[in-house]
């Protein structure tokens, strides 16, 4: 009952990103599905873990496509929750939360489902194919937990290709990455952690604008400027904004000046690494940034930059060895939330090719249009459900460790009491205990008492709810 009780406290606080209680009362139910279903076969497998009648299937695919639901509201909120009920786990640098940015690519088959298109893969790894037909998007996290376990709290993900509504528009996927930061509402200045992707002009200067600073591993052929010496004397024209032209790599040309310290890298001991740290200009920030060489015994050279000077250099590298957590945290959204797991399709939808690109609408008449926008939002709001689900879980293992860990109730080989509990055996301790949680009327809870009402006793998954 004591999880049951705080997720449905969390809950509460999303509740004015809904203009009707109704609408944020299936939401909920939807979150509850997501954290207690067996299978990952989307909004039919939330019926069958709730055990409800058959119709309200349709009552559920309503609520994903209402315009009841304020997603850059729902989205702030959110990001909100996790800042206050997670304040003491929050890692933070400097005093700064320490969030990550990646995108993500989700197969999808449906050949009448907007945004889907051909989605080339950029990966070391063999196992992922060449090229996917899916969605695009983008998504931010936030580093919690304690030193020996951390989690990337998902704040929010967005499908950031495939539909270009208007030919005017220019917009590509780092303005969208801004606005998705820009959204979360941040109260705080904060470190975004990503790839050499994102090391744009556009993002340093968003970021720096709106008080926030960027961390990002650059390509091997960087350069950046020294600053310029004074003029001797005074000449025509403007100063020199630049000074010699430096090639990044060649930092790694004098090993006698590089010094040595054990790894920061989460996981990794009895590792020494090599490096150079040295403030330069760089012209895509248009300021002073730091840039850190780092010699890797296991992983080979790699350079860093940081837009704050006053970052240390061993803090770069560590946060930035910290990015992998969004991986895991995409791992467990698609194989044990199924964050991803939408099947929404779009009758009025002419079929597309296999081999598709972005889908130009402005030649569509107004209604196509308007139809493709709600479909769009149908697939943020499921995304942001299992977004809230994920989130809700990691904070349950944060902050309710014990109980979680009692509530199990199965068996794993080896249970390291430093390390928190994970996703699967959060779901598994909520599963445990929703019968009680729907059988308590004392407490007369809400969302207790929506559930029952709507659950069929005629089938094998109702009748185990309310034996």
């Amino acid at each position: 009952m004591i999880l049951w009780n705080s997720l449905w406290n969390n809950l509460c606080l999303l509740r004015p990103a809904f203009t009707r209680e109704r609408t944020f009362l299936w939401f909920a139910l939807a979150v509850t599905g997501l954290l207690t279903r067996n299978d990952l076969a989307g909004v039919t497998s939330i019926v069958r873990a709730l055990g409800l009648l058959p119709l309200f299937y349709y009552s559920l695919l309503g609520m994903f496509h209402s315009k009841a639901v304020c997603l850059p509201k729902l989205t702030r909120l959110w990001q909100q929750l996790v800042s206050q009920s997670l304040s003491p786990f929050i890692y933070k640098v400097n005093g700064r939360p320490v969030c990550i940015a990646d995108g993500i690519k989700v197969a999808k088959a449906g050949r009448k489902m907007p945004a889907v298109k051909i989605l080339h893969q950029e990966s070391e790894s063999n196992t992922k194919p060449e090229y996917i037909y899916g969605h695009s998007c983008q998504a931010i996290a936030m580093l919690a937990g304690t030193l020996e376990s951390l989690f990337a709290i998902p704040l929010g993900c967005r499908i950031h290709e495939g539909v270009v509504f208007s030919n005017r528009d220019k917009s590509t996927l780092l303005d969208k990455l801004i606005t998705l930061i820009r959204t979360m509402g941040f109260k705080e200045s904060v470190y975004l952690v990503a790839d050499a992707y994102y090391g744009s002009r556009k993002i340093i200067h968003a970021l720096l604008k709106d008080g926030h600073h960027l961390v990002v591993a650059l390509r091997s052929n960087a350069v950046a400027y020294a600053i310029p010496p004074a003029p001797e004397r005074k000449r025509r024209g403007a100063p020199k904004k630049y000074g010699k032209k430096i090639r990044l790599k060649t930092l790694f040309d004098e090993p006698e000046v590089m010094m040595t310290a054990k790894s920061p890298v989460y996981g990794e001991e009895n590792v020494v690494i090599r490096y150079r740290v040295i403030d330069l200009l760089w012209r895509r920030a248009g300021k002073l940034v730091r840039f850190v060489a780092v010699d890797h015994p296991l992983r080979g050279k790699k350079i860093f930059l940081s837009t704050d000077t006053a970052l240390a250099s061993i803090d770069i590298i560590r946060i930035y060895g910290l990015r992998f957590k969004i991986e895991v945290a995409f791992k467990q959204a698609i194989h044990t939330i199924g964050t991803y797991a939408y099947h929404f399709w779009m009758k009025m939808m002419k079929p597309l090719p296999r081999k598709s690109g972005n889908q130009y609408l402005h030649r569509t008449t107004k209604t196509y249009r308007a139809a493709i926008v709600r479909k769009m939002c149908a697939y943020h709001t499921f995304m942001m459900a299992g977004v809230i689900a994920q989130g809700i879980a990691q904070i349950l293992s944060i902050t309710q460790t014990k109980t979680v860990w009692a509530a199990f109730g199965s068996w794993i080989r080896t249970i390291r009491p430093n390390v928190l509990p994970s996703e699967m055996v959060v779901l598994t301790a909520l599963k445990n205990t929703l019968h009680e949680f729907l059988a308590d009327k004392a407490k007369n809870n809400i969302l207790a008492k929506f559930i029952r009402g709507k659950i069929d006793i005629s089938r094998s998954e109702g009748m185990k709810l309310v034996a």
